[in-house]
């Protein structure tokens, strides 16, 4: 069964929180809640949502510190849902690294039609309209958190997806250790590279596992010194 993405959820009032949680859950969101700040840093940094819904008001640090802390190491996308309507608050979010600004009541219509259009850019330019990318015989779809090799699925933890959607996010060239640590585990883990090497071992056996004709296996590549690269299919590389 395919599942749908990872929502982090970032509002101090319960109630408000526990609807939307709700409601996304309704819609087949896996969902993640935190009511401040630390809480909601802490779950990123473990867990690796897909996409982060914020409030800006919050007890313990406003939102767009979170904003500004999550955008030195990741492109997570972030919505806010605020209170606030006026036009400094919603620019120093945008400035901070949201990706979208929503003032509250919402419809949840409309919330989740703008997580949907989070989750396809988050994909990057080549990915089609449904948010999925396409290289060779791998889909990779944001909105459904899916994988799969010649239509046979391939179950990743959120930090491999993370690994791979870089990867393919820019096939056929070149992507160095340092950008893929700083993506997947943040700035302090810049010069870890064993940490890297086990994550692409573990992607590329069960991106070869998953298809028995064989259409997954090499497709990353190393590039001794530099980093790795997802190849292209014969005659387009």
């Amino acid at each position: 069964m395919q599942t749908r993405a990872t929502v982090l959820i970032v509002e101090d009032d319960e109630a408000t929180r526990q609807a939307v949680a709700r409601d996304l859950r309704l819609r087949g969101y896996r969902v993640q809640e935190a009511a401040d700040g630390r809480s909601a840093l802490e779950i990123w940094a473990m867990r690796r949502p897909d996409v982060i819904v914020l409030d800006l008001g919050l007890p313990d640090m406003d939102g767009a510190r979170i904003i500004r802390r999550i955008r030195r190491e990741a492109s997570t996308p972030i919505l806010v849902l605020s209170i606030r309507s006026d036009e400094r608050g919603k620019v120093e979010a945008l400035d901070a690294g949201a990706d979208d600004f929503v003032t509250k009541p919402v419809g949840m219509a409309e919330l989740d039609a703008r997580l949907r259009a989070a989750l396809r850019r988050a994909m990057g330019p080549d990915a089609d309209s449904e948010g999925r990318l396409r290289v060779g015989t791998v889909v990779m779809d944001g909105r459904q958190h899916s994988v799969t090799v010649a239509g046979h699925p391939v179950a990743l933890t959120p930090r491999e997806f993370e690994l791979l959607r870089v990867l393919l996010s820019d096939a056929g060239r070149v992507v160095t250790r340092a950008r893929l640590l700083r993506a997947i585990w943040g700035q302090a883990y810049s010069s870890e590279s064993h940490y890297l090497h086990v994550y692409v071992s573990q992607v590329r056996a069960k991106l070869a596992a998953a298809d028995p004709d064989g259409s997954g296996r090499d497709v990353i590549t190393t590039e001794p010194g530099i980093g790795y690269r997802f190849r292209l299919p014969t005659g387009l590389e």
